[in-house]
């Protein structure tokens, strides 16, 4: 073994032999000993593998058209849900606006919700057609009751007859007289202008004896004006003079008929009914 002073020195060691390299020796040789010692076996050691069970026909690998499809249904889930946003944001403008709606518009609205069918039925289309249509039929129906002149009745069972007789719709118009009294010629000359204005409408006269009414009756309270419709009296004027005077005009009576709401008033007839009017005017 070399001191400090030999490595001082620089001397070649090689040249010497240590003790230390006879117990390397030994040591490598009883490491060989002990190798040889040592038994192997087939069994020492085992090898296990791995089990895999069978297979269900999906994996979690796909491929591009696993891909592709994935995507598309990204893209469906993805516009479902801005048209859902976009919905309620729609519904939450209208709901949060100020409008101008009435009540009707709101009556509308909850009958669209609760009975749609009967709502439909209430369109301003539907009610105008069904309004033309009703008028058509009035009208086909008028046509048949057009009188034009004013009927002389001569006895109470004509009277009684020309009111009984006739049809519910049908406004009659009867005016009782007696001559040499004064305002009775006057109006029995604007019933007939007035007849031949409103042909549907039944106008006729009777004498106040022949239609058994008192001498009093007779002298006070002539002419007189009875309205009856369906049977029933819807208007009883008595001595009219006390309204028109002596002396009074077609336009004084029509007037008069028309404020106590026997006759329409033309300017408020429906536009459908004027033409119908004038159509029947020209053809003749």
């Amino acid at each position: 073994m070399s001191t400090l002073e030999d490595k001082i020195l620089g001397e070649k060691l090689h040249y010497y032999c240590s003790s230390s390299s006879e117990d390397d020796g030994n040591d490598s040789g009883d490491s060989d000993k002990e190798c040889n010692d040592v038994k192997y076996t087939d069994n020492t050691a085992q090898y296990d593998a791995p089990s895999y069970s069978e297979w269900d026909g999906t994996s979690s690998n796909t491929g591009p058209k696993g891909v592709i499809k994935d995507w598309q249904r990204y893209k469906q889930l993805e516009t479902e849900k801005r048209e859902s946003q976009e919905k309620e944001r729609l519904q939450l403008i209208n709901k949060l606006s100020l409008t101008c709606r009435s009540t009707l518009d709101e009556e509308k609205e909850k009958l669209n919700e609760t009975d749609p069918e009967l709502a439909n039925l209430l369109t301003d289309e539907f009610l105008l057609e069904y309004q033309k249509q009703r008028m058509k039929e009035m009208l086909a129906k008028t046509e048949k009751l057009c009188f034009g002149r004013v009927i002389d009745l001569e006895n109470t069972d004509q009277f009684l007859q020309a009111i009984d007789g006739e049809d519910k719709s049908v406004i009659i118009i009867v005016h009782i007289y007696e001559d040499n009294v004064s305002g009775c010629e006057a109006m029995n000359g604007c019933l007939i202008s007035l007849a031949e204005e409103y042909p549907y409408i039944k106008f006729c006269k009777i004498l106040g004896s022949i239609a058994g009414l008192s001498k009093q009756f007779k002298k006070f309270g002539v002419p007189t004006l009875l309205v009856y419709k369906n049977g029933q009296v819807i208007g009883n004027f008595i001595h009219v003079t006390d309204h028109l005077g002596v002396d009074f005009y077609s336009s004084d009576v029509e007037a008069f008929l028309i404020e106590h709401g026997i006759l329409a008033d033309k300017n408020c007839r429906p536009l459908i009914v004027l033409k119908n009017d004038n159509r029947i005017s020209d053809s003749e």
